[in-house]
């Protein structure tokens, strides 16, 4: 039946998505957890909160009871800030059957544990859950309008990840597959300090030359990461690594960069998420990937220096001169292999 999937979170992607779900011939539920989203939803068909100036069609059901989503659906898509995942993966798993498919679509690293999404999926989940994430360049607001959208679905099952590219994939959604989990998982959460250093260096202008060898070293410092885990290196120079990475550091939708460049512009870091109501994910992602960096011995000198920009009050124009006067050293660009 094209009408037994469901979306877990209303915020701008969830709600994208499921536009997504139902300009391909899906009917899908839509679990909401704020009160006031969830009756506009359903009086007045719009998300004014998250996505506003898009209706939400009749067919879309949005429901308050966690079981109502989750317990008929052959396939539920998450899409939950990082920091809320554990505790609404905890409510799922109980109403959770053999078969089903739960797929990611949070980009985020958990702190404390600095497990990837699925890792806390699957450390809840009963074992016959099949697991997936789904990662790329894709801003909600251009989904939601149905703009020319690719992005990558990965699987450790590579027929899962092949369900999901045929039901999702159409005229304006493209998906490809792989079974990189962790690379397709580690680039879409790292990619979000990156960009935070981007939207610095674009605060300070410091031009267009910074903010290009930012993202190329950057990316750079997610393969060694991503490697050193067990990723691989070409998952990084596709959609889900380049490709959500030159979208993220550019892009003025990306919640990340607008957050840097007001750090550029001499703004205090709680007074900007202050005035967010959605949720910027580097901002706590920094802090898992700078541990995840020292546990690992990797040297990651841009996601270090924004940790310090963001916790340590350390002056961006500090942090522009540390990284310039670092130790001369060869390019590079070939990452070392896994456990090098």
């Amino acid at each position: 039946m094209r009408n037994r999937v469901s979306v877990v979170g209303a915020g701008s992607w969830g709600t994208a998505f499921t536009l997504l779900l139902f300009r391909q011939g899906f009917s899908p539920r839509l679990w909401v957890r704020e009160k006031e989203i969830y009756e506009s939803i359903l009086r007045q068909r719009v998300n004014d909160v998250f996505l506003s100036g898009f209706v939400i069609p009749a067919e879309v059901l949005p429901v308050q009871d966690l079981a109502a989503a989750v317990d008929p659906a052959e396939v539920i898509y998450v899409a939950v800030p990082s920091r809320f995942c554990r505790q609404v993966f905890s409510e799922m798993a109980s109403y959770l059957k053999p078969g089903q498919v739960v797929v990611s679509l949070t980009k985020g690293i958990e702190e404390g544990s600095l497990m990837r999404m699925t890792e806390v999926m699957a450390e809840l989940f009963p074992p016959e859950v099949e697991l997936a994430v789904l990662s790329g360049p894709s801003f909600a607001r251009e989904v939601a309008a149905g703009l020319p959208t690719a992005v990558v679905c990965a699987s450790r099952t590579p027929e899962v990840a092949g369900r999901i590219q045929r039901d999702l994939s159409g005229l304006n959604f493209r998906v490809y597959t792989s079974e990189d989990v962790i690379g397709v998982e580690l680039a879409g959460a790292v990619k979000n300090v990156i960009a935070i250093a981007a939207g610095i260096s674009d605060g300070l202008s410091l031009g267009h030359n910074a903010r290009a060898s930012l993202i190329t070293r950057g990316l750079f410092e997610i393969a060694k990461l991503g490697l050193k885990l067990g990723a691989r290196q070409e998952t990084f120079f596709g959609l889900a690594g380049i490709g959500d990475l030159v979208l993220t550091c550019t892009g003025h939708l990306s919640r990340n960069y607008q957050v840097g460049r007001q750090l550029g512009q001499k703004k205090n870091l709680a007074e900007i998420l202050a005035g967010m109501r959605m949720v910027a994910e580097g901002v706590s992602t920094a802090i898992s990937v700078n541990q995840l960096a020292l546990r690992e011995k990797v040297e990651m000198p841009i996601c270090q220096e924004v940790y310090q920009v963001l916790y340590e009050n350390k002056d961006p124009l500090s942090s522009l001169v540390d990284l310039m006067s670092r130790t001369l050293k060869p390019e590079g660009l070939t990452a070392p292999s896994a456990g090098e």
